[in-house]
């Protein structure tokens, strides 16, 4: 048994924290809001068709855009909720619960590897502090050799981004490109956001 993540002690304290979360994007939707920057990303890296692992999928907020424009995705969240509103949205895409700190979609029946990973949504910063680096190590064990990982999250959630680095060097990953953001602004010592591109080592 591995240490809860925060999102799962958040939603045991309060049963209502998922349901406010799938309303609060739906009402972002609806005001017009961008909320594909993540996807586009990740698809400028791809070709169409690749296989894209998402961790911690939540709606598949970004993944359903992944999967609309051809890509076969695997989305993995430790919420329910959360995946049953996958399943509703976005028919396209596989959508599996599961704790990410036991990442083992072969097990699932899913044995091809992926030439992608995107976790975005400031996942990392959810996890449990003693599950990051094997979450990490999971994710790059579903890669590809030749495949890339695009992992955010925002600076003052507890994970500081020189111990992330370190945490994903210590797991098989090195930094092939580092932003501030995930419309391409470069990262800097005074970013308050991370996109770390990452391959495997």
């Amino acid at each position: 048994m591995t240490e809860p993540s925060m999102w799962t002690r958040l939603t045991e304290e309060n049963p209502e924290h998922s349901a406010a979360y799938i309303q609060r994007f739906k009402d972002l939707a609806a005001q017009g809001m961008d909320l594909a920057g993540e996807a586009r990303l990740v698809d400028a890296m791809l070709s169409r068709g690749a296989r894209v692992l998402d961790a911690g999928c939540g709606t598949g907020r970004v993944s359903g855009f992944l999967v609309d424009a051809g890509h076969e995705v695997v989305g993995v969240d430790g919420d329910p909720a959360l995946i049953a509103e996958a399943e509703t949205v976005h028919p396209g895409g596989r959508w599996l619960v599961g704790d990410l700190a036991e990442l083992d979609l072969p097990g699932r029946g899913i044995a091809e590897p992926f030439d992608a990973i995107i976790c975005a949504g400031n996942v990392m910063t959810f996890l449990a502090p003693s599950t990051r680096r094997e979450v990490l190590r999971r994710m790059r064990a579903h890669l590809l050799p030749e495949g890339r990982a695009a992992i955010g999250f925002g600076a003052g959630r507890g994970y500081e981004f020189d111990e992330f680095l370190a945490d994903a060097r210590a797991s098989g990953w090195e930094a092939d490109l580092l932003l501030a953001s995930w419309d391409l602004r470069p990262f800097t010592d005074a970013s308050d956001f991370l996109v770390a591109v990452l391959r495997p080592a």
